[in-house]
């Protein structure tokens, strides 16, 4: 009854306490002893978890995984400072070694997060049992339980209903088979599977060149390596190849690491015990290897004696690597850095000694170093390809449409070649379509070892991006500048500049031919403005008191490109094309309106306006010449330019006037406004150019001044008028019939005659055909109270005066109106 007692007890407190771990598992272990019957009851009437407390009681959670290194960016700020320190220390040393860092120390780079035990490591079967392990034991057949015995102090589990049996000191195999041994001997019927459980913790010291030396809680299946990795790693100032393991002052054992790195060998990773210290000493000995080798870095040194053992650790040579020429820099015994070279393709350079602080340098072969010929510019295949003796242009080329691009000029290509025996370029045109067309001819040139193809873009054919980088200025500028660097007195600067009506002007390498024809072949050709009749080559010299001196020799282009006469070429010459003079050159007026005939008339030189109106038939019976609007395109430049300074002017003066204030008596808004309609009004006019002429006595007065014309310029004849027009500061702009009689008085008053800011002082009149009449001084008139004519304009200016004198604004309201009358009289055509 007590017993019953007990376990109500123990399973009442279950729930409270488990978590504390205040119930022995050999407590749970007399609960589950009771009949199956039983046990479901009892756990009914208290409310328990029967599943949860047999899984409780016989085997523990599992443990979850625990991250026990963080990287350093994930670090507390304190340590992340720590790091910084130590990666900006190993960049000074990294310049100090031409950027070479330590081979192997990012493998355990790190920070210890935690001090928990590594629980995931699997479990050897020749692992010793000690206090503090957990076996778990699982019963089947007549019997299922699952049971766990902690090993105790003294080295023994206790086993139910047997006694304790001690394990302490067996291996797990052999305290395997012993369990199974108790439980086949006492349990017939039922078998046993026997795990371990919770392992046993330990502590260990990790010294020296650590990057977080100290003690460390590990478990018992720790090795070397899993303690360096807790504790963060190897700083770059400890040795990798000598990592010692003590126990008791005692060396028990070193570990290389490059030997796990290089080759997977974990021999010497041995098992840790309780106490055991790992101690990391300083870097041994240091080279450094760089180049065409597949891991450049830093390696330590620890019995590697020669350059084949050490190119061997940074992986070997890559293809590109020339073996014949290995440098390698070195400290001498005066302490000096000096250099010395290997070669490594024999037995002699592969056993060259390596000393401390060694620098191996592997050099790169060259891209291509011979058996090539190379295709530059328009081609759809650019770049080096295999030279084959004998071969020739056509070999490479087959189709000009296929293997150049769109854009390239399919005349034309240059190949430049090497000497190799001086070393020397020099330059060969290409008829690239009869090299085509004929393979095997003279003209498809045979190709020699390295030779250069260029292919050039046709400039007229688009394709700017593609035009640009195959120009023939492109592609010939490092042609040109290697001529002219290889120059001396015995081989003269072979270039030559051509001007002038050719296609593509500009400085060219001297053609192989030297002949004047092919100069011109290689520029592009003739445009169709070149003279045949005259040219000019001007030719640098020296006399025979070696003085420089520059003479011009004048050649027939016309025999030169015919055949007839063989124009040779030398260092330096400047060609000069001339162009037909007043090739294609077109002069042109518009005749517009009311003429037989309009349109755009094209005139010789000398031709005036009277003989062109002759060649349009004249004007029609609905003419109005006196009202002719004139027009030329350089006085429209002028118009413009007067309009842009006018504009400048009235900008500053709209800034004086806004700086004054209210000093006139607060009428500076009002002024204000006054000016930004006229800046606004010279914005907004647009030039006509116009030149008042009397048409009148153009066509019937002989001896009236010829008007020579000028190209782009414009006659425009309106129809015959009837009205008259009144602008400016009137009440109502508007234009009138004309009637005969009436006077500018009574034009003006028809347009409600002049506003508060009219200058009635300064009223005048445009005539039709565009000259001015001040009616207040005129000499035919008396007066205003003259009479006007059908198409005159009268205009009433604003007052200037009361407004603080600014004469300009006259000037300006003049031009605006001029621009405005001619240009209404185009309008009204």
């Amino acid at each position: 009854m007590n017993l019953k007692k007990r376990l109500l007890t123990l399973v009442l407190l279950l729930p409270m306490v488990a978590t504390a771990q205040s119930i022995t598992s050999a407590q749970i272990e007399q609960f589950k002893s009771l009949p199956q019957a039983q046990q479901e009851a009892l756990a009914r009437q208290y409310g328990v978890d029967l599943d949860a407390l047999a899984g409780g009681g016989g085997a523990s959670q599992r443990p979850q995984p625990v991250q026990v290194v963080e990287p350093i960016g994930s670090i507390t700020d304190q340590e992340r400072e720590k790091a910084v320190k130590e990666r900006k220390q190993e960049d000074r040393t990294a310049k100090k070694n031409n950027g070479l860092r330590p081979f192997g120390y990012d493998l355990f780079a790190g920070a210890a997060s935690t001090f928990a035990p590594v629980t995931e490591i699997p479990v050897p079967a020749s692992y010793t049992i000690g206090p503090g392990d957990v076996l778990r034991v699982q019963l089947w057949g007549k019997e299922n339980r699952n049971l766990e015995f902690p090993v105790s102090r003294d080295g023994t589990i206790s086993f139910p209903d047997s006694g304790p049996v001690s394990v302490a000191g067996l291996s797990f195999d052999e305290a395997r088979e012993q369990i199974k041994t108790r439980v086949s001997e006492q349990y017939i019927g039922v078998q046993a599977s026997v795990s371990l459980g919770e392992l046993r913790s330990m502590r260990v010291f990790v010294l020296g060149e650590a990057r977080s030396p100290g003690s460390y809680t590990v478990s018992s299946l720790s090795t070397i390596t899993n303690a360096l990795y807790v504790s963060g790693g190897v700083k770059q100032t400890g040795s990798l190849r000598n990592v010692q393991h003590k126990r008791d002052g005692k060396l028990l054992g070193t570990l290389d690491l490059y030997d796990l790195l290089l080759k997977g060998d974990s021999r010497n990773d041995n098992r840790l015990q309780p106490g055991d210290v790992i101690f990391i000493p300083p870097v041994g000995k240091r080279v450094g290897i760089e180049g065409e080798i597949y891991r450049p870095a830093l390696y330590e040194l620890d019995g590697e004696q020669n350059l084949a053992q050490l190119i061997d650790m940074a992986g070997g040579l890559t293809p590109q690597a020339y073996p014949q020429r290995i440098n390698i820099e070195r400290t001498n015994k005066d302490f000096l850095r000096i250099i010395a070279e290997a070669d490594y393709t024999n037995q002699k350079g592969r056993r060259a000694g390596i000393q401390e602080g060694d620098i191996i340098s592997v050099p790169s072969i060259a891209d291509v170093t011979g058996q090539y010929i190379q295709v530059q510019g328009a081609a759809v295949r650019t770049g080096k390809f295999a030279w084959i003796p004998g071969m020739r242009v056509s070999s490479l080329i087959q189709d000009l449409e296929t293997d150049l691009l769109s854009v390239a000029d399919k005349q034309y290509a240059a190949v430049v070649r090497t000497d190799p025996e001086t070393d020397t370029i020099s330059v060969l045109n290409l008829r690239l379509r009869d090299a085509l067309q004929a393979p095997g001819s003279p003209q498809d040139l045979i190709l020699q070892e390295k030779d250069r193809l260029l292919f050039f873009a046709d400039e007229g054919k688009g394709d700017s991006s593609v035009s640009d980088s195959a120009s023939r200025k492109k592609l010939f500028a490092p042609v040109l500048q290697r001529l002219k660097a290889q120059a001396n007195p015995d081989n003269p600067q072979q270039t030559i500049v051509i001007s002038g009506p050719v296609r593509y002007p500009g400085e060219y390498p001297l053609p192989a031919t030297q002949r004047l024809e092919d100069a011109i072949f290689v520029a592009g050709g003739l445009k169709d403005s070149a003279s045949l009749y005259q040219a000019e080559i001007a030719r640098y010299s020296v006399d025979d008191n070696g003085i420089g001196q520059m003479r011009i020799v004048d050649v027939t282009l016309a025999d030169a490109m015919s055949g007839k006469r063989h124009i040779d070429l030398r260092s330096r010459d400047r060609i000069l094309i001339k162009s037909i003079p007043e090739f294609a050159k077109t002069r042109t007026i518009e005749l517009l309106g009311e003429v037989r005939y309009p349109g755009l008339y094209t005139f010789r030189d000398g031709e005036t306006l009277n003989d062109v109106l002759a060649r349009a038939g004249g004007l029609t019976d609905n003419a109005f010449p006196r009202g002719a609007v004139f027009t030329r395109k350089k006085l429209r430049q002028l118009e413009a330019q007067r309009l842009r300074e006018a504009e400048e002017r009235l900008q500053g003066d709209l800034l004086g006037v806004q700086l004054e204030g209210n000093s006139f008596g607060g009428q500076t808004s009002q002024r204000v406004r006054e000016v930004e309609s006229l800046l606004e009004d010279v914005q907004s006019s647009r030039p006509v150019g116009r030149m008042v002429i009397d048409l009148v006595s153009v066509i019937n007065d002989n001896d009236y001044q010829a008007i020579r014309l000028q190209d782009d310029d414009k006659l425009i004849i309106p129809i015959i008028p009837q009205s008259v027009s009144v602008f400016g500061e009137v009440q109502f702009p508007t234009s009138h019939l004309h009637q005969s009689g009436l006077t500018v008085d009574d034009y003006l008053e028809r347009s409600g005659g002049p506003t508060r800011q009219a200058d009635e002082d300064r009223v005048y009149v445009v005539k039709a055909d565009g000259s001015v009449m001040l009616p207040e001084r005129s000499r035919w008139f008396g007066g205003r109270s003259q009479q006007l004519e059908a198409g005159d304009t009268i205009i009433m200016p604003i007052d200037v005066d009361r407004l603080n004198q600014l004469e300009l604004w006259t000037n300006v309201s003049q031009i605006v109106y001029q621009i405005a009358l001619g240009a209404a009289a185009v309008g009204n055509l």
